[in-house]
């Protein structure tokens, strides 16, 4: 069925115009994208086509959510609790062990412009909310960042043992903010195969999104101090042949006391689903710190996509049968590849999962966007992958924030330039892309 062209033309036009010169990369709007801002038409003459593109879709892409965590505090970059009051207050945020970050989720979308409204309008109606009880404001990175903060734990709900257990065993290590990636895969096999596939190459997702080079006060040495200083629960996961072998793990891990339940799997991703471990429908990707500009996040989860879409396509890029190495030796060069790229990110020497060879991790990533853009954009959403080489180019939030440093400007020098450029900029995707959908 022909697409109607003024519409066409007026929603490509549209898009244009709000990416033009702001958002690399996405300036020539796929067509699935235009098309889909004809699902807010209430036109029974559209909705055929309606129909007929979101079956497409489905057939084409994964379905994708996150789960983002947040700092709250002052424009002066000092970190406030406040989650209480918020979870109170406003539908779909949840509380964290400290009160200090709230963790909002999106619902599982296929299409990217609608994930990208999806991630702003709940940080906008947030924003409202701290306006409504004071001078407060959204504070990007990962860690704590200014000194004294990192000294106590402030508990969110003194009551909950879980939160209690988590205090005590951990501390501030676990204070921290994050945005876990879910792309949805139904059948259990295929899951745990894209399981293994992403275990191994998770640290190429940690460098593209590394964003706290600081802990109270002090630049670590870190990209991700998150990451570094994480306490990875159970300390030794792994690779799981099978769904059987996981639920089997499972059961004896929360038997032995290594896992306190089935949420207290912290490993760089891991196979989620309603039931854990038995009814799963999709790999939760964990390890990237907080992108707190939405469209390279969607950058990396298109690159993340694309990935995922290749091993369907092709599952002899499963490391259990690609790899030279034994599962065990798997496991060793996951942990090891992850602490490099906490601490150098894009440019740390990483180690291949398929021969053990050294590699870059650009070198390695743009391998990935090279073999994975023709996937995407066969399906679609090239243009949202597009992002991941302005983010090669110029650095990740880490890099850049290390760059400041260097040129003199203290931790919160830097903090107050990027509060001002996180709101900045969902104001902006707001205005112009976000009321597009809805016009």
């Amino acid at each position: 069925m022909q697409v109607p062209q003024d519409w066409l033309l007026k929603y490509t036009a549209r898009f244009r115009k709000a990416m033009h010169q702001k958002y690399e990369g996405l300036i020539d709007l796929c067509k699935k994208s235009a098309i889909a801002f004809l699902q807010t038409v209430a036109d029974d003459r559209f909705s055929r086509i309606l129909e007929e593109t979101t079956a497409s879709w489905e057939s084409v892409m994964l379905s994708k959510g996150f789960e983002i965590e947040v700092y709250t505090g002052t424009p002066q970059g000092d970190v406030v609790g406040m989650s209480d009051e918020i979870v109170a207050a406003l539908d779909g945020f949840v509380r964290e062990p400290d009160s200090r970050n709230v963790e909002y989720t999106t619902p599982p979308c296929f299409r990217y412009e609608r994930s990208l409204c999806d991630l702003v309008t709940p940080r906008l109606r947030l924003r409202q909310f701290l306006k409504s009880k004071g001078d407060y404001t959204l504070i990007p990175g990962s860690t704590l960042p200014l000194a004294g903060q990192g000294d106590r734990f402030w508990r969110s709900d003194p009551a909950n043992p879980y939160h209690d257990y988590i205090e005590k065993t951990y501390g501030t290590k676990v204070v921290t903010a994050s945005v876990h990636i879910n792309i949805g895969i139904s059948d259990p096999e295929v899951l745990m195969r894209a399981c293994r596939l992403v275990r191994m190459e998770a640290p190429l997702y940690l460098a593209l999104s590394a964003a706290s080079p600081w802990f109270n006060g002090e630049m670590t040495g870190y990209h991700s101090t998150r990451w570094g200083l994480f306490p990875k629960t159970p300390a030794h996961v792994p690779i799981f042949e099978s769904h059987a072998h996981f639920i089997r793990w499972t059961e004896e891990q929360i038997a032995i006391g290594t896992m306190q339940n089935v949420r207290h799997l912290w490993s760089a991703v891991r196979p989620n689903g309603d039931r854990r471990p038995y009814n799963l429908n999709r790999l939760e990707l964990r390890i990237c710190d907080l992108v707190s500009d939405p469209i390279a996040l969607l950058a990396v989860t298109a690159l993340l996509e694309a990935r995922l879409q290749q091993l369907i396509a092709d599952p002899s890029l499963d490391p259990l049968q690609q790899s030279k190495l034994n599962a065990e030796d798997l496991v060793e060069i996951a942990n090891e590849n992850e602490a490099a790229a906490a601490k150098s990110s894009l440019d740390a020497e990483l180690r291949h999962w398929q021969d053990g060879q050294p590699i870059l991790a650009r070198e390695w990533i743009e391998q990935l966007y090279a073999e994975t853009f023709a996937i995407a954009k066969k399906a679609g959403f090239s243009c949202f992958l597009l992002p991941v080489k302005k983010i090669l180019r110029e650095g990740n939030e880490a890099q850049r924030w290390i760059k400041l440093s260097e040129q003199g400007l203290n931790n919160r020098e830097i903090l107050v330039q990027s509060i001002q450029t996180m709101q900045l900029r969902e104001k902006e995707l707001e205005g112009q892309i976000c009321q597009s959908l809805v016009a």
